[in-house]
């Protein structure tokens, strides 16, 4: 796994050095320094994205439950988009610590937790596939029929498939078959704890089952993803190349669809930036702009990414290792 990891890392490092170099390093950087004054805009303008998605998860996994502060569910948010966007965990990790500082902040076990950050990345994958499909559909209000947009056409349709597989899966028991293997290799070889996911395909689908739960949840992620159309917009326009919010909301799907296409390679190294080549291309994007875009997005990440992963690292601190000093009560109490 980790030589599959560090293959695609250096796929990704590769083909990055190979487009600066091939479309020129200096004229990129120069793009880069003309947009300078939209860095900390879409920085502060980010937080909006961020409250979307962590109150998503928030319904989902409080239904039926009492409620963490939503200040809680911020900063794992936080913590979850950090680990995946500069971590080499195939932009996964962070839903898997994640869970398990849910699980002991909420204090009802990995179950629930676990249940509700799976129909989180569900919701949040199939309101993905919604936002591309609508990005299609204004794109081909804008631009002429060509090759570049049937390719487009032809992996929004693979993307629609994959999210209904994905999502289908869950109902018909996939999610059950997994956890009847992990009890019996748990079994076998002696483990402790697994019997605490017993239960978890049920869970799951009384999450989705809570309709007006998972449709609050899909609406707030559909429109944490809309709301990225507006750093497109600011950020061109601070490079000198304006465009109309409808061409930039088409940008953003495109570009987002991407990245999570890339999602072996670790923060999508090369494919984001390719992404943002192939689709700004049609709104006479130069491929120096596409590629200074897609850096200065990456900016905006490496922003909230890193004062993230040390909030990851306070949250295993206060809410995951334990209290030397209760510890040391509890001998004397009994």
């Amino acid at each position: 796994m980790r030589l599959l990891t560090f293959l695609a890392g250096a796929f990704g490092v590769g083909l990055t050095i190979w487009m600066l170099g091939r479309f020129g390093l200096h004229d990129i950087l120069g793009l880069i320094a003309a947009g300078g004054w939209s860095i900390p805009a879409i920085i502060i303008f980010h937080a909006t994205q961020v409250c979307a998605s962590a109150q998503a998860w928030r319904l989902l996994a409080q239904t039926g439950r009492p409620k963490l502060a939503f200040a809680d569910f911020f900063a794992l948010r936080c913590a979850r988009e950090g680990i995946n966007n500069l971590l080499p965990v195939a932009q996964v990790g962070g839903e898997v610590i994640t869970t398990r500082l849910l699980a002991r902040r909420d204090d009802t076990g990995i179950k629930q937790a676990a249940a509700a950050t799976i129909c989180d990345l569900t919701i949040e994958l199939l309101s993905q596939v919604t936002f591309t499909l609508i990005g299609l559909g204004v794109l081909f209000c804008l631009v002429n029929r060509s090759p570049v947009t049937d390719e487009l056409m032809e992996s929004a349709g693979a993307a629609l498939l994959l999210g209904a597989v994905f999502f289908g899966s869950q109902y018909l028991g996939a999610i059950a078959l997994v956890e009847k293997l992990l009890v019996r290799i748990a079994a076998h070889l002696g483990w402790d704890g697994v019997d605490d996911i017993r239960g978890l395909h049920a869970q799951i689908l009384t999450l989705y089952r809570t309709r007006e739960n998972s449709l609050r949840a899909g609406a707030l992620q559909l429109l944490g993803w809309s709301l990225g159309t507006f750093e497109v917009f600011v950020v061109l326009a601070a490079m000198g190349h304006p465009l109309s919010l409808a061409d930039s909301f088409v940008i953003e799907s495109v570009g987002q669809a991407a990245k999570s296409a890339g999602f072996a390679v670790p923060g999508a190294l090369g494919v984001s930036e390719g992404g943002y080549i192939l689709i700004g291309g049609l709104f006479g994007l130069s491929p120096q702009e596409g590629i200074a875009l897609s850096l200065i997005k990456r900016l905006r990440e490496i922003a909230w990414g890193l004062p993230s992963l040390v909030a990851w690292q306070v949250m295993e601190m206060r809410w995951v290792r334990p209290d030397p000093a209760k510890d040391m009560r509890l001998p004397h109490q009994s």
